[in-house]
C-alpha cells in the first residue's frame, strides 16, 4: 500500500511541474504567473478539485508519442469563490505551448457540461498557442466541440474568459462567445491571425501589442471587457465580478450586507446639472451616489464613454446600470454605444439582473460615417434588447431626451416599469433651437424674432410635465431623493413577472 501512495504523490508531482522548471522559470520571466498559480489566485484557498490530471494525448504523428505530459496542457476543475462554487479551466504554456489538441479539448468540454449541468459559473483562464498543429483536424474538431458547448452555455450560466498570454486562432472564438473577457496588458494578445500572418499576406507591418493587445481590445475593437497591468490585479477583480453575479439564469445574485441606508439623501444632487443645457457634467458622480458605496463595477469603461454600463448593489442587490456620459460627445448615442450598451442590456436580462437607466440623451450622432456604418442596426440593438428585457426596468431623466434616443433608453413605450424625471428635464423631438428653425422658417434671419420663438418652445417642451401629464413619466422627483425612490421601486418590482411570446428565439437586428 506504502508504495502505491508514493507512485501516486510521484504522478501527481510530475503533473504539477507541467513542462518542468525551466519552462515555469521563463513564465516567470515574462511576468505571468503559472496556469496553478493563477487558479491559488483566483480560488479560495484548498478549494481548488482538479480533474484529468493524469490525462495525455494520444497523437502518435511527428514523434508526439514520446513527448507527452500528464495533463496535457490544461488543468481543469471546480472549486470556489468566497464559497460559491465555480468551474475552471486554465491553460498551461509550458506545455506545448498551451495548444490545443484533442484530449485538450475533451477536458474543457468535460468541465462544460458539468457546469451547465450544476447550473455555475464556468471561468476560463487562456494562455496558449492555438491548435496543436501535429493533430490536425482532430484538434479542429476539439475547438469546434468547446465552441458548441459555449452557444449552449449561453444565457444558462455566466461564462467568463481572462486572456493572459498569446491567444490566437481557434483560441479567439471560444473567449468571443462568453459573457466576458478581461486582459493583461503587456503579456496578453488576441488575433485570429498574429503578425507573421498579416505580413505576408497584407504586407503590413505590425506588432503583436499593435495587433491584438489590451489597450486595442479594449479602446478600439470592444472584443475585451477590461484591462490589468498584471496577472494578480486581473484574478481579483474576476472574483470581485463572480461576487455580482447570479450562478445562472435560474438563481439570484449573492444578496450582500451593507450599511449604506437605502434612504441615503444627497444634496449635492440639486446642483448636479449645470445651469448651461449645454454644460456637461460627469453622470458617474450620480451612479456613485445612488448605488451603494464601493459596489460600482464597470464593464467596458475605455470603449463608447458616451455611454456606461456597470454593475453595483442596491440595499446590497445587484443592479445593471446603464446610463449616458454627457463628459463625451455630449452623451449622443452613436454605433459603438448602442452595442455596448445592448450587449449589457440582453446579459442582465438573461440573468434576471434589474436595469436602471439614467438618462440624458440629445439623440443619435449625425454623420456619413456613422450612417455609413451602420447606425440604424446598431441603434435598433439598443432599442430591441429594452424592448424585449422583460426584468424590472426603472428609468430616471436628468436633463435631455431627445427624438428617437428617448424612446430608445428604457422609455415607457419600451415597457419601463417606473420612469422617473427630474425637475431639470428635457423631453421633446429635439432641442428648442433646432425645432424652432424649422417650425418657424420665416424668422431664421431675424434673430430677435427667432430668439422669441426659442423661448417660447422652451417654455412649452424643456420641462418634463408634458410627458408626465400624459403618464409617459410616473413621477418628477427631487434630485437629492434619488436613491431612496429608486431603491423603493426596485422593492415594488421584485416580484415582477412578465413573458414574452413564445419564439423558438428572437431575430435581433445583428
Amino acid at each position: 500500500m506504502k508504495d502505491v501512495l508514493i507512485e501516486l504523490e510521484r504522478r501527481r508531482d510530475e503533473a504539477r511541474a507541467g513542462g518542468g522548471a525551466k519552462r515555469i522559470t521563463a513564465q516567470h520571466e515574462r511576468g505571468k504567473l503559472t496556469a496553478r498559480e493563477r487558479l491559488e489566485v483566483l480560488l479560495d484557498e484548498n478549494s481548488f478539485e482538479e480533474f484529468d490530471m493524469f490525462v495525455e494525448h494520444r497523437c502518435t504523428d511527428f514523434g508526439m508519442d514520446s513527448q507527452k505530459y500528464p495533463g496535457d496542457g490544461v488543468v481543469t476543475g471546480w472549486g470556489t469563490i468566497n464559497g460559491r462554487q465555480v468551474f475552471v479551466f486554465a491553460k498551461d504554456f509550458t506545455v506545448f505551448g498551451g495548444s490545443l489538441s484533442w484530449t485538450h479539448a475533451e477536458k474543457i468540454m468535460k468541465v462544460q457540461d458539468m457546469a451547465v449541468r450544476n447550473r455555475a459559473p464556468i471561468i476560463g483562464l487562456f494562455d496558449a498557442g492555438g491548435a496543436r498543429i501535429q493533430e490536425g483536424v482532430a484538434a479542429l474538431g476539439g475547438y469546434g466541440e468547446v465552441f458548441q458547448r459555449n452557444v449552449l452555455a449561453s444565457g444558462v450560466i455566466p461564462q467568463i474568459s481572462v486572456i493572459m498570454g498569446p491567444c490566437a486562432g481557434g483560441d479567439v472564438y471560444s473567449p468571443a462567445m462568453t459573457d466576458f473577457i478581461f486582459m493583461v496588458r503587456g503579456t496578453s494578445y488576441m488575433f485570429v491571425t498574429g503578425p507573421e500572418v498579416v505580413k505576408t499576406v497584407t504586407n503590413e507591418t505590425v506588432t503583436a501589442e499593435e495587433l491584438g493587445g489590451a489597450d486595442v481590445h479594449t479602446t478600439r475593437s470592444s472584443v475585451a471587457d477590461g484591462a490589468y497591468d498584471d496577472d494578480i490585479a486581473c484574478l481579483i477583480d474576476v472574483r470581485r465580478l463572480v461576487d455580482i453575479l447570479p450562478a445562472s439564469n435560474v438563481a439570484t445574485a449573492p444578496v450582500l450586507p451593507t450599511e449604506d441606508p437605502w434612504d441615503r439623501i444627497e444634496m449635492s444632487l440639486d446642483t448636479l446639472i449645470p445651469d448651461s443645457p449645454t454644460a456637461p457634467y460627469d453622470m458617474k458622480e450620480l451612479l456613485e451616489k445612488v448605488a451603494d458605496e464601493g459596489s460600482l463595477f464597470e464593464i467596458q469603461a475605455a470603449f463608447a464613454k458616451n455611454i456606461i454600463t456597470s454593475f453595483g448593489r442596491i440595499e446590497g442587490k445587484t443592479v445593471g446600470f446603464v446610463a449616458n456620459q454627457p463628459l463625451t460627445l455630449a452623451g449622443v448615442l452613436d454605433s459603438d454605444a448602442s452595442r455596448k450598451a445592448a450587449r449589457f442590456v440582453r446579459f442582465c436580462d438573461a440573468f434576471n439582473i434589474p436595469i436602471v437607466t439614467f438618462v440624458d440623451v440629445p439623440g443619435f450622432l449625425p454623420g456619413t460615417a456613422q450612417e455609413y456604418g451602420g447606425l440604424i442596426k446598431h441603434g435598433a440593438k439598443l432599442l430591441f434588447a429594452y424592448a424585449e428585457a422583460t426584468v424590472p426596468k426603472v428609468t430616471l431623466i436628468t436633463r435631455k431626451a431627445y427624438g428617437g434616443a428617448y424612446d430608445v433608453m428604457a422609455s415607457k413605450h419600451l415597457r419601463g416599469d417606473i420612469n422617473y424625471a427630474w425637475p431639470t428635464a428635457e423631453i421633446a423631438v429635439m432641442g428648442p433651437k433646432g425645432a424652432a428653425e424649422i417650425l418657424y422658417r420665416a424668422d431664421r434671419d431675424n434673430p430677435e424674432a427667432l430668439a422669441k420663438r426659442i423661448k417660447e418652445y422652451e417654455d412649452r417642451f424643456a420641462n418634463p410635465f408634458v410627458a408626465a401629464e400624459r403618464g409617459f413619466i410616473d413621477e418628477v422627483i427631487l434630485p437629492h431623493s434619488t436613491r431612496r425612490r429608486i431603491a423603493r421601486a426596485l422593492r415594488l418590482l421584485q416580484e415582477k413577472r412578465l413573458e414574452n411570446p413564445w419564439r423558438k428565439h428572437d431575430t435581433i437586428p445583428l
